[in-house]
């Protein structure tokens, strides 16, 4: 594609945070347009996990876009900062992973990368090619360029040093090395979330160091999970995996909020800036019923993932199963997280709007008038306890979603 600058940045935008520095970005464009050298765009990923969920695939989209506006995507399997671990986020030192630990998730993650990224367009590179070679030598050499107070302005170093949590040398140690590969790939960019910021300026620091241009830098908003509220993590499973089956991520899909489906469009979606304007205008002009503009989500992301056509068969499987159970699609739905501790069908009844109270809850599971999931619910205590999607029924036409994750 050859859109001028202002093309160009109307779709690196889309979604961002931040963009640093704006202008930097804006002059190289320019030179890029100009000279017909793409720009090489870097993000990278540990392979600390085998599978992927979708909020990882927030900066895997970003750099599809990239790919479409003509630039070079460098895909960065960490497999060297993978066994250090990154810190970011972490309130104590997270386990070291074994080198086939991380070989072995690496593979996995090309495998999926490529469901979205083009693979004859994308330079997939290990950061252990440059930082083997480094030796001790220059590993010293490079956490000289950085002094232990201004690591420490870091919050959740902060955070640990004040609260007198341990900090391992070694993780002062990630954020260089992170820097360092900007130096090694000669980034022009470098993507990351929102909590990567200190990582990601650190390459700009350290590219001035060795005399390079320092890279412009691309914060991209940490994904919700299913409950809308909490970033997607598999350790809380909210989550939707990329290798789910296909009537799986479906069906999660139907069940986010109508706000969060918004969202998912704009990070996930490829659809243009203009299609995602008007969708936003059809569902406040109630053109659109928020229900058919899930399932048009659903569609293309599970296209996305098992191939084309299979959305489509998807959703006749989430139909026919509504259908035949005399289901509606369209319900009110809570969100509980277990770790709250486990949920009172008939508090979650309450809170779903079903009922007025806990215990008009319990006189209707006591009359016989409750089905969860199609079965008749008996005891008037009884709690949700796995994680899962649960739909509840009272009498023949009140319905409800109770998500548990």
């Amino acid at each position: 594609m050859n859109l001028s600058v202002a093309e160009q940045m109307a779709v690196i935008k889309r979604g961002t945070v931040e963009v640093l520095i704006e202008k930097e970005l804006e002059e190289k464009l320019a030179t890029s347009l100009k000279s017909g050298v793409p720009l090489k765009i870097k993000a990278g990923f540990d392979p600390t996990a085998p599978d992927l969920h979708l909020g990882h695939t927030v900066l895997i989209q970003k750099l599809r876009q990239f790919q479409q506006l003509g630039h070079e995507v460098n895909f960065l399997i960490g497999d060297f900062t993978g066994m250090i671990g990154d810190p970011t986020g972490k309130s104590e030192t997270r386990k070291v992973l074994t080198r086939e630990d991380v070989l072995r998730n690496a593979e996995t993650y090309k495998e999926q990368v490529f469901k979205i990224l083009d693979p004859a367009k994308t330079r997939v590179v290990f950061n252990s090619d440059w930082l083997n070679e480094l030796g001790c030598g220059g590993m010293i050499a490079l956490a000289s360029k950085y002094t232990v107070a201004r690591m420490l302005e870091r919050d959740d170093f902060h955070k640990r040093y004040t609260s007198q949590q341990p900090i391992a040398i070694h993780e002062f140690l990630y954020p260089l090395i992170q820097g360092y590969d900007s130096v090694a790939m000669k980034a022009d960019i470098e993507l990351g979330g929102t909590d990567q910021k200190f990582n990601l300026l650190m390459g700009r620091e350290l590219q001035r160091e060795w005399g390079q241009p320092p890279q412009c830098v691309l914060t991209m908003p940490l994904l919700e999970g299913l409950d809308g509220v909490n970033k997607m993590s598999k350790s809380l499973g909210n989550y939707i995996g990329i290798s789910d089956p296909a009537d799986d991520i479906f069906g999660k899909i139907m069940s986010i909020s109508d706000e969060l489906m918004l969202r998912y469009y704009e990070l996930l979606s490829d659809l243009t800036i203009a299609e995602l304007e008007t969708l936003r205008g059809d569902l406040k002009s109630h053109a659109l019923h928020p229900m058919a503009a899930k399932k048009r989500l659903g569609r293309e992301i599970v296209s996305r993932f098992h191939g084309a056509g299979t959305g489509e068969i998807a959703e006749e499987n989430f139909v026919k199963r509504f259908k035949e159970n005399e289901i509606p699609e369209d319900m009110q739905q809570v969100t509980f997280n277990l770790t709250d501790g486990s949920v009172l069908l008939a508090k979650a009844m309450t809170e779903a709007g079903l009922t007025k109270s806990n215990g008009e809850g319990r006189r209707a599971i006591d009359g016989g008038g409750v089905k969860l999931n199609g079965e008749k619910v008996g005891d008037t205590n009884l709690e949700l306890t796995a994680v899962g999607e649960y739909i509840v029924q009272i009498g023949k036409r009140r319905f409800a979603r109770i998500v548990v994750i």
